[in-house]
């Protein structure tokens, strides 16, 4: 059980100040549902940027700069793939030939192995059961919703997935996992949360009028798509596979040897730290060997993911 959620300014109504603090106390509700990492993506100096911690919502310090007007975030509760390596942590960072993407899950996927040698993906030293849709996205090189249609009728388990572009394009897999979105047209703001309750009670503890929101439907097997605008459009997918644990992956986990199904283990939690530091630097447009150098000048890894996914560097 995890808790996605996230806030789109469309219209430009928020300053910085006001964004972080709703973002604040919409990821401090979202606690009920899990507590042992939270992250957030945004698209800052046109970069896509993450930043997620193996923390509590109300310990992590949002500092999204001014300019930032769309946030996709998530709340963990872990089910697989250890949250003390932050790289389990979501939102991930997916790369296509036409965008770079984040996505965050809410579920618990059981096909992630079989998938991974019935598709050849690479080996990663992420755990994470969802970190496979990342790479079927991948694996197509493009970003659309024929993309997020082929991963939602491929995926065995249970799952609501969003994603958010380079261009603030916002998209919700909605499988049977929950999802309440509302709209709030006079501001030009869309805000969102796993459930009812959790949306509901952030609401009432903003720090600006809203004025009236109008919920936005979305059904199970659909895929809702809000652009940069604001502007709506919807694609559906088969549900065959929402089914939960079927029969025939449980026959498939059970059957085949350990060593062809989970994911390499690294002896040193710092190489392995440092090594996917490097990659998703590269992403941000940084050299693996700029990190190396701050390293040599006494900056930690936390110090240095920090100025990358805060645009501080």
């Amino acid at each position: 059980m995890c808790c996605l959620f996230g806030i789109l300014d469309y219209n430009q109504s928020l300053n910085s100040k006001q964004l972080n603090k709703m973002v604040a106390i919409l990821s401090k509700a979202c606690e009920a549902r899990g507590t042992d990492a939270t992250g957030i993506a945004y698209n800052f100096n046109d970069k896509l940027c993450i930043y997620k911690r193996p923390l509590p919502a109300h310990k992590l310090k949002y500092k999204t700069p001014d300019g930032v007007h769309y946030i996709m975030g998530h709340t963990r509760m872990t089910t697989q793939g250890n949250e003390k390596f932050n790289y389990n942590n979501h939102p991930f960072l997916g790369k296509t030939d036409n965008t770079n993407f984040a996505l965050a899950h809410n579920g618990v996927l059981y096909n992630d192995y079989q998938l991974k040698l019935i598709e050849h993906l690479p080996e990663t030293n992420i755990e994470t059961d969802s970190y496979v849709a990342v790479q079927l996205i991948e694996k197509r090189r493009t970003f659309n919703t024929d993309s997020l249609k082929f991963i939602a009728e491929q995926l065995e388990g249970s799952f609501t997935i969003s994603t958010l572009d380079e261009y603030n394009n916002l998209n919700f897999i909605k499988g049977d996992n929950p999802m309440c979105i509302y709209h709030f047209k006079d501001l030009g703001i869309y805000i969102y949360a796993s459930t009812d309750e959790i949306l509901l009670k952030s609401l009432q503890k903003m720090p600006i009028k809203l004025g009236k929101g109008e919920k936005v439907d979305i059904k199970c097997g659909e895929i809702l798509t809000i652009d940069k605008y604001g502007n709506k459009s919807r694609t559906e997918f088969d549900t065959k596979n929402l089914d939960g644990y079927s029969f025939a992956s449980y026959i498939w986990r059970t059957s085949t040897p350990i060593s062809e199904t989970k994911p390499k283990v690294y002896s040193s939690y710092k190489e392995e730290y440092l090594d996917m530091l490097k990659t998703e630097a590269e992403y941000c447009g940084y050299s693996p060997e700029l990190i190396d150098s701050l390293i040599a000048d006494g900056f930690s890894t936390d110090d240095i993911e920090e100025m990358l996914y805060c645009g501080a560097y």
